[in-house]
């Protein structure tokens, strides 16, 4: 039986939108919390029986509709020749871009990427049949901007948009070799069986939206588009885009992502009505009390109601405070909510 993610990127009636939450694999669920004890971010990652446990842990956990590859936005730079390191402070590359660096010094090994096409695959032998599994990488600026980070850097995305602003031409050529590695590894993720594809622009509001329009969207599109051409739905996530989600053309994705700084009814005026919309509940509403939670919820169903291609998801992820039994509520509640369709 085809999954009700499934038939709503592919325009079709369903009783309730399907959800599922950035972020879900793992930091709020306890079940994770006990795995950290004994292994590093690095290790979950790369041992393909951990890897496909943490991404199905939302499912048995959360009951969510769709579970989401355990991963990181950095392995395709890492992939590029910049050594990450994923420490308990986040992500850092032991030899960063600086404002010398040059596109030549750039080289993409496909085999370093090779273990998560192993985990995927654990992934389609652990899981049931029925639920889809999410594979992404990052959007071409946000991985641009996370290769200047170095460790006890605290500018890095100050020195990016700098490099890219004195350096426009040699950033050019930075941003097409991350598009041409992402594209290679959106392509082996759909050939290893991932359902759905998620572009992670998570950075896409550090740039004016006009130019991102017309320096970062082109990129953008290319590597949705080889999701697309391999016959996967695509779902794309500006995040603080803006206004600017009025400039994405119906051939650029399947979805578009919202964050929680618009309203969702806003969003859907201004996108193409041939797009479909995924979004936006502010992560920070789970610290309400549950007559709030709920009050918000409600507050959807017309929107829902008028709605069949809305996915309902976060305007951005989980932070790692929040209760996972306040988000237990939630999915339950839109389950079980008359939605009116």
């Amino acid at each position: 039986m085809e999954s009700l993610l499934i038939k709503t990127l592919k325009g079709e009636k369903t009783e309730r939108p399907p959800i599922w939450f950035m972020r879900q694999a793992g930091r709020i669920l306890p079940n994770y919390m006990k795995l950290k004890e004994s292994y590093s971010f690095h290790e979950l990652m790369n041992d393909k029986k951990l890897a496909s446990k943490v991404t199905l842990l939302p499912i048995q956990d959360l009951s969510v509709d769709a579970a989401i590859l355990f991963s990181d936005i950095l392995v395709i730079p890492h992939a590029m020749g910049l050594n990450v390191e994923f420490q308990k402070t986040g992500p850092i590359f032991k030899n960063p871009l600086d404002m010398e660096s040059k596109s030549q010094d750039l080289e993409f090994d496909p085999s370093k990427l090779n273990y998560i096409y192993n985990n995927i695959k654990q992934v389609k032998i652990d899981k049931d049949n029925n639920i889809p599994l999410i594979g992404f990488c990052g959007g071409p600026l946000t991985v641009f901007l996370f290769m200047f980070k170095s460790e006890g850097s605290k500018d890095h995305m100050k020195k990016a948009i700098r490099f890219l602003y004195e350096n426009r031409s040699e950033s050019i050529k930075i941003l097409e070799k991350i598009t041409e590695s992402s594209i290679d590894y959106v392509e082996n993720q759909c050939k290893s069986g991932i359902d759905v594809f998620q572009l992670f622009e998570t950075y896409c509001g550090s740039i004016p939206y006009e130019l991102y329009t017309d320096l970062i969207l082109p990129f953008s599109k290319r590597i949705l588009n080889a999701a697309k051409e391999n016959n996967c739905p695509t779902i794309f996530f500006p995040k603080d885009y803006g206004n600017g989600i009025s400039k994405i053309e119906e051939g650029t994705c399947d979805f578009v992502s919202i964050d929680w700084h618009s309203s969702i009814s806003h969003a859907r005026n201004i996108l193409n009505n041939k797009i479909g919309i995924q979004g936006n509940m502010d992560p920070r509403i789970f610290y309400e009390d549950y007559n709030v939670i709920e009050n918000y919820l409600n507050s959807l169903v017309d929107f829902g109601s008028q709605n069949h291609n809305w996915i309902f998801n976060l305007g951005h992820g989980f932070l790692p405070d929040i209760d996972y039994k306040k988000v237990q509520f939630v999915v339950e509640w839109v389950k079980n909510k008359d939605w009116k369709r």
